[in-house]
């Protein structure tokens, strides 16, 4: 009797994870899209919006998206060109730059939200029990920390004296 090599639970561990997050994918597309935005967008300014100041530094924006710098810039640009972010420049460092979520941008986030977070509850955590959901949470966040160390970058630096030098809308 062979052994079959294909039968393996850390493949069966991908597979669902793979499978969990392309039906949720799925699931919340039609939200997205009945707002005029992608996946990545929504992403970018929900990152945007839950940074100190409703900004993050570009190359921090890449990280916690998992984009190319060159990827965040064009998704910048195209959020920037429909008013739903702006660029800042950095006050202490000449070569970096913020992307700031606008009221545009804002208003355009919270018009998806309530039917995100319906999409999240029905076809996510609304599914577990809130002992396992603390337990699932807790368990994702030291897989991404893991392989996506960089995933909150931008979040942890934030220095309230330097609220004062960020120019109000």
């Amino acid at each position: 009797m062979s052994v079959n090599h294909f039968d393996d639970s850390r493949l069966t561990a991908m597979g669902l994870l793979a499978e969990v997050y392309t039906g949720i994918a799925a699931k919340t597309h039609e939200s997205f899209a009945a707002a005029g935005l992608s996946e990545i967008d929504f992403e970018t300014l929900i990152r945007l919006a839950r940074s100190p100041q409703g900004r993050l530094r570009m190359s921090d924006l890449a990280a916690q998206t998992g984009l190319s710098t060159s990827g965040t810039t064009r998704v910048v640009d195209r959020l920037e060109r429909e008013g739903l972010v702006t660029r800042q420049a950095c006050s202490t460092d000449r070569r970096a730059s913020y992307a700031a979520i606008t009221e545009v941008g804002t208003d355009r986030l919270g018009g998806v939200l309530p039917r995100h977070l319906i999409d999240i509850e029905t076809w996510f955590t609304g599914l577990l029990p809130p002992a396992e959901l603390s337990t699932f949470l807790g368990t994702l966040r030291t897989i991404r920390d893991a392989v996506r160390p960089c995933a909150t970058a931008g979040a942890e630096d934030f220095r309230p004296e330097e609220a004062a030098l960020i120019p109000s809308e």
